[in-house]
């Protein structure tokens, strides 16, 4: 299990490199919600998502045959993203490869290029994670999106912000994909303030870690959401022990409402932000419901890497207004 010292070891090794995003009451959302609400922005972060954390955690620690040899890495869109530009922002001269499915944004897939990051494509996340199996075997180093101690400490650092910054909270919302932010940000937020609760959203069609609580461990599933950074086909070992020990529940959302979240998001918080973090206002209505009017709600709005036509697309496909 990550614990507290691991976290704040890596928050003292990235500080340099990446920007300790704010943490704000949003009285747009408290309104809309009928809650008091806290966002942690973390599209704010660079490469407009919290993956360059555990990216640059990782990078960090690489020796120099490591960092001759270069990385690689699968990615829907964000971790991609992060990887490939922190390579060069570390200073570290590491050549990364990502590998993404044909399905992640094409500004995503544009954004990894133009980084310098040699980009291969493969037909879905099935086949990204065999190739980049493969790409590790011939010498490469795996700086995978999830299943790895020192980017789960890394983007624990989200969490230790969170506890750090925030008023008094009852409960946390965290999006998960494979569960390494929310592993993270889990073991952080229950050493910082034990008595908040912490929960994770999925989408429906992106169900990893709901499915994996259900069977009592990692089971592979069907991906069918829109939700492309979410959409890891299954969690880690790692993952799952950090989620079934330290979270209350995972929360499932239908793409519809995560669309709908980002417009709200839009309307009434003023950030322009991608799905995986627009489920987390659906699922906080749920939260609300179930834990009474008392709540505080702190949301870990997690990235904003989608553009305006893509989620124009999307609301149009939904038929969200």
């Amino acid at each position: 299990m990550i614990g507290i010292t691991d976290i704040e070891r890596q928050s003292g090794l990235i500080a340099p490199y990446v920007v300790r995003t704010p943490t704000l009451p949003s009285p747009g959302l408290s309104a809309l919600l009928g809650a008091p609400i806290t966002v942690k922005l973390e599209l704010l972060q660079r490469t407009g998502s919290f993956k360059a954390r555990g990216a640059t955690a990782k990078l960090l620690s690489l020796s120099e045959a490591e960092q001759a040899a270069g990385v690689v890495a699968v990615s829907g869109g964000n971790h991609g993203i992060a990887l490939a530009h922190m390579a060069m922002a570390a200073a570290l001269d590491v050549k990364a490869t990502v590998v993404m499915p044909r399905s992640a944004p094409a500004r995503s897939v544009e954004l990894v290029a133009a980084a310098g990051a040699s980009l291969r494509l493969t037909d879905d996340m099935d086949g990204a994670f065999s190739l980049v199996n493969r790409l590790r075997d011939e010498g490469l180093t795996l700086v995978h999106p999830f299943d790895d101690p020192l980017v789960i400490a890394g983007q624990g650092t989200v969490g230790l912000e969170f506890a750090d910054d925030a008023d008094d909270l009852t409960d946390v919302l965290v999006s998960v994909g494979g569960g390494g932010l929310i592993a993270g940000v889990a073991a952080a937020l229950r050493a910082r303030r034990p008595g908040v609760r912490v929960w994770g959203v999925e989408t429906e069609g992106a169900e990893a870690m709901s499915r994996a609580l259900a069977q009592g461990g990692p089971v592979p599933v069907a991906l069918s959401s829109v939700v492309s950074t979410l959409s890891a086909p299954a969690v880690s070992q790692l993952t799952y022990d950090h989620t079934a020990a330290l979270v209350t529940e995972v929360l499932v959302v239908p793409d519809r409402e995560a669309v709908r979240g980002c417009l709200d998001l839009a309307d009434h918080a003023k950030v322009w932000a991608e799905p995986a973090a627009g489920c987390l206002l659906p699922a906080a209505r749920q939260v609300r419901e179930r834990v009474g009017d008392d709540c505080r709600l702190g949301l870990v709005v997690c990235g904003g890497n989608a553009t305006t036509a893509d989620v124009m697309t999307w609301a149009e496909r939904f038929g969200v207004r």
